[in-house]
């Protein structure tokens, strides 16, 4: 299967989220977190981000076929936030993600540091990034009972 990322347009909102509320749907379930959930919000969200002069969006394809999503957001300093990625569940578990976050930072070799949050509960997730080279940083935001965003970097 070949991964390839190519630059999203605003033609691809409703794309993008309609696959952004199938990846997410799992966690909004287990947690019930209607506030940050990516699965919890609207496609004007979706076309907000994909307007924004700091964002650069990126369909994840496999063999020419959308099955996810990544955000890139420039911050000052020249550093990059990633927010959301997300792959289809269908396809969850094959590198996918790995491979496609691993070609979005070589687009940006000029990129000073990276950052993301992930949910401190979910060792999967955790496990992900940090295989990639993130580390935990020490910020870390309550959200609900039992759930926490945690800040990693690289």
């Amino acid at each position: 299967m070949e991964i390839s990322l190519k630059k999203a347009s605003i033609d691809d909102a409703e794309l993008i989220w309609r696959m952004q509320i199938a990846a997410f749907k799992p966690l909004l379930d287990k947690y019930q977190d209607y506030d940050y959930s990516p699965a919890a919000e609207t496609i004007d969200r979706t076309i907000q981000r994909l307007q924004s002069e700091r964002t650069d969006y990126y369909l994840i394809l496999a063999d020419a076929t959308p099955i996810g999503a990544v955000r890139l957001i420039r911050l000052e300093g020249n550093r990059c936030r990633i927010s959301p990625v997300f792959i289809l569940p269908e396809y969850q578990g094959r590198r996918i993600a790995q491979t496609a976050m691993k070609q979005l930072e070589s687009l940006y070799p000029n990129a000073s540091g990276w950052e993301l949050h992930t949910i401190l509960q979910e060792d999967k997730l955790r496990h992900f990034y940090e295989k990639l080279g993130y580390r935990r940083g020490e910020h870390l935001q309550p959200v609900k009972e039992g759930m926490d965003l945690v800040l990693y970097e690289k």
